[in-house]
C-alpha cells in the first residue's frame, strides 16, 4: 500500500509542482487532497502510523509552516503543502523531509541568483525533501 500512496502524492506533487512554475501559485485541493490521503491512510492502517501521529505532524508542519511563511516569506501555498506532507509523514518524517527540502530549496535559490531572479517556485524543493524521504524510509526497510 505504501507505493501506492506514493505514487498518488507524487503524481500530486508534479501537478502542484507544474502549477508552481507557470503561475506560481499552488490550488488548494492538491494540499488537502494530500491530507486527506494521510488520514484515510492512517485510519485503515496503511500508513504505517496512528492517526495521533498524523495529527501531530499536521500540527508541527503548521508551526513550521507558519514561521516560514512569517520570517522566510515562504507563500502560503508552499505552507499548506508543508503541513500536508507532514501530516502524511509524521512528526519525526518531516525533519528529513526539510532536511531535503533545505538542500533542494539552496540549490534552486543559487540558480534564481544566478539568473538575476529574485522570485521562484519552491514546491521542486518541497517536492525533491519528500523524494529524499520516500528514498530513506526503502533504504531502512
Amino acid at each position: 500500500m505504501f507505493a501506492i500512496i506514493t505514487i498518488v502524492v507524487f503524481s500530486l506533487l508534479a501537478i502542484a509542482t507544474a502549477c508552481d512554475l507557470r503561475t506560481r501559485e499552488i490550488p488548494d485541493w492538491i494540499s488537502v487532497l494530500i491530507g486527506a490521503v494521510a488520514v484515510v491512510s492512517s485510519l485503515k492502517g496503511w500508513l504505517g502510523i496512528s492517526i495521533v501521529w498524523v495529527l501531530a505532524g499536521g500540527v508541527i508542519g503548521l508551526a513550521i509552516a507558519y514561521a516560514l511563511f512569517r520570517f522566510a516569506k515562504l507563500g502560503g501555498g508552499d505552507g499548506k503543502l508543508i503541513i500536508a506532507i507532514a501530516m502524511l509523514v509524521g512528526p519525526v518524517g518531516i525533519l528529513i523531509v526539510l532536511f531535503g527540502m533545505a538542500i533542494a530549496g539552496g540549490v534552486l535559490s543559487l540558480v534564481a541568483m544566478l539568473r538575476g531572479e529574485r522570485d521562484y517556485a519552491y514546491v521542486p524543493a518541497i517536492a525533491a525533501g519528500f523524494v529524499g524521504y520516500v528514498g530513506f524510509v526503502h533504504f531502512l526497510v
